[in-house]
């Protein structure tokens, strides 16, 4: 998330050509000297880390340094609530990636351009697990019945299945046919893996800029993933197909080469990565908690029988989304998100410049003992509390304010564990300590190991 912050901040110093400050008495913050926090932020590992001891610290309103610039952070529910209300008209995950990516955010369009891209971006999101729905089921089902072949002592990596379930399903699904064809999708992992890998760490750390290897292995990725794109626009442009894709839907949409290849571009990547940690996180969760597995399986056999389900059951399956709304919680998915100040404004009586880059410290917020009960617990029954889902949905996961890449990762994971939890009983292997890498998504440090077993649950 760091390097969203000095490109923003950079960005931000050339388009207005002026020093940002915050008044001294405004907001709390870390004493300024001349290399600002970033050493501060590596020593703790990430910057959502940093901001953990940076609010217990400082309060839930703070600021710290990049060089000379400040940059405010908000760490509670009700400094977001007054904060993200007059701030709605881009969304801030996918105005972050492609700042990093060098491309045109909602920041930089007219008010009306920018809300004409997000409702086009947002619909051919929907429209795609509309159509592909079919197809997603049959991916996760050919993931389960390979986990179904394997022996109950097997240790089986859930990283590695999950991000290539994830990458195989919106690959197809965003591009088409093309991508059934798994040295296709390796290409493509190749050249994600080379680009996210950067966006999380060599940014954070500046070493990407010191490294002229990486930086050239970075720009190689990137230019062969658009060169991708753009040959799979002109493939399905005007081509008449059974399958209608992400890519299709903006076609119809009359966007340009260079818009269509964007918005794929940030649909695949974040896609891609969501999914996976959201699934990966999911299966994790259930393997140490058989409680919430019987659960599950339970609310499984009510709604849907023996059945698999379908997309207008997914809504009826209401402990399910309390599940995966608690992995996201539990797991601090997004652990940032930020925004540059559109107008002056004020948080709890602090003035914000206009201008000023503002993150939300939303891993900070989701351990929130003030808000959460227990926080550290996975308690998927804490959403049946009506207070709590406003809360969640205020934070941008889930309802009309969630990402839309998450949208569409609960719609994949909620598929993954009814056909997981309907057949097998998940089990975490023994001894094993999972840890957390924040970045932009967060995601096991390591590899993730369960066993699994035919469900004998009633």
């Amino acid at each position: 998330m760091l390097d969203f912050v000095i490109f923003a901040v950079t960005f931000v110093v050339i388009l207005v050509g002026a020093v940002l400050y915050l008044p001294a008495v405004s907001i709390q913050c870390l004493l300024f000297y001349r290399d600002g926090n970033l050493q501060d932020i590596v020593n703790k590992g990430s910057l959502h880390e940093f901001l953990v001891g940076l609010h217990e610290q400082f309060g839930s309103v703070a600021s710290f340094w990049f060089g000379r610039r400040p940059v405010v952070s908000l760490g509670s529910v009700d400094q977001l609530r007054q904060h993200i209300n007059p701030n709605r008209t881009t969304d801030s995950f996918e105005t972050m990636l492609k700042s990093l990516l060098g491309y045109q955010s909602g920041t930089g369009m007219a008010v009306t351009e920018a809300l004409m891209r997000k409702k086009v971006y947002e619909g051919a999101i929907n429209k795609t697990l509309d159509k592909n729905f079919p197809l997603l089921l049959k991916l996760v089902e050919e993931l389960v019945g390979k986990w179904e072949s394997y022996p109950e002592s097997q240790h089986t990596p859930i990283c590695a299945h999950l991000l290539g379930l994830a990458m195989k399903a919106v690959t197809q699904m965003a591009m088409g046919a093309r991508f059934a064809d798994d040295a296709e999708v390796i290409r493509f992992r190749k050249n994600h893996e080379a680009i996210w890998s950067e966006i999380g760490k060599g940014f954070l750390d500046g070493s990407l800029e010191k490294s002229y290897s990486r930086k050239a292995c970075y720009a190689s990725a990137l230019a062969e993933m658009e060169s991708v794109l753009k040959s799979v626009i002109k493939e399905n442009s005007g081509r008449g197909s059974n399958q209608l894709t992400f890519m299709d839907s903006l076609l119809q949409a009359k966007l340009s080469e260079r818009q269509i290849m964007e918005e794929s571009m940030v649909f695949t990547l974040a896609g891609c990565v969501i999914t996976a940690n959201l699934c990966i996180w999911a299966v994790h969760f259930l393997s140490v908690s058989e409680t919430v597995q019987e659960k599950l399986h339970q609310e499984l056999t009510d709604v849907l029988g023996d059945e698999p389900v379908s997309l207008d059951k997914i809504p009826q399956l209401r402990y399910c989304q309390q599940v995966l709304s608690e992995t996201v919680r539990a797991a601090k998915l997004t652990p940032i998100a930020a925004r540059l100040q559109e107008v002056e404004g004020k948080v709890d009586g602090h003035v914000i410049p206009k201008e000023t880059l503002v993150i939300y410290a939303l891993g900070v917020v989701l351990q929130d003992a003030d808000t959460w009960t227990l926080p550290y617990r996975f308690d998927p029954d804490r959403f049946t509390d009506e207070s709590v889902m406003k809360s969640f949905s205020l934070l941008g996961f889930s309802g009309n304010q969630a990402c839309p890449e998450l949208r569409f990762a609960y719609t994949v994971a909620a598929v993954l564990l009814s056909a997981l939890v309907q057949k097998l009983r998940l089990h975490r292997v023994e001894g094993q300590v999972v840890e957390s890498r924040y970045e932009l998504v967060t995601r096991p440090k390591d590899d993730t190991w369960i066993t699994v077993r035919q469900s004998k649950m009633i």
